[in-house]
């Protein structure tokens, strides 16, 4: 492996809009060894990737302003397919989870997330079969959040358009969303 090589592979771009988190996330990596860049949102994204190739990306699932992260996941993965990429969110599912990684995520994580978490998620990489399988069905209430997420992805995150494909009430919809969300 050439120098340019090591130094592409241990860069890493942070893709979050909440300002003290990326900063937080940064300053833990970079004790870590790996050069930092910040992205707020898919222009600031385009404008990094014009003049580097980080190796590494950790990719909000909501992003201000955007209608999610998966565009960006999309844009990083079309620019390196060798990029190893991690999706956070405080909006986990199923749906967002298996679309994150057609688009070209290697891992999905849940927040909260720290940095252990999502330097293991790089070397999680491949897929294993050692997954353990579990016999207990899926509750009803986790059947219920799927669909909410599900349908929330569907409206780019808008809630008054998913009460409404759901038949609900966007304040029952805005008050199951923050007893489940996570930050």
């Amino acid at each position: 492996m050439s120098e340019t090589e090591a130094e592409e592979q241990r860069q890493l771009l942070i893709v979050e809009d909440d300002g003290a988190f990326a900063r937080a996330l940064g300053r833990s990596f970079e004790r870590r060894g790996y050069a930092v860049a910040h992205a707020s949102n898919l222009a600031e994204v385009e404008a990094l990737l014009a003049t580097s190739t980080p190796g590494y990306a950790v990719v909000d699932l909501k992003l201000n302003g955007e209608a999610s992260g998966l565009a960006c996941v999309q844009m990083l993965h079309r620019h390196n397919p060798k990029m190893l990429i991690v999706v956070l969110t405080g909006f986990a599912s199923i749906a967002t989870a298996v679309e994150a990684i057609k688009l070209g995520a290697c891992h999905y994580l849940a927040k909260p997330s720290n940095t252990d978490d999502i330097e293991a998620a790089f070397g999680r990489a491949t897929g294993t079969t050692e997954v353990e399988l579990t016999n207990r069905s899926t509750s009803i209430k986790t059947l219920e959040w799927e669909r909410i997420h599900e349908t929330l992805a569907e409206t780019g995150f808008n809630i008054s358009e998913t009460a409404r494909r759901l038949g609900m009430h966007r304040r029952t919809l805005a008050r199951k969303l923050g007893k489940q969300q996570v930050k």
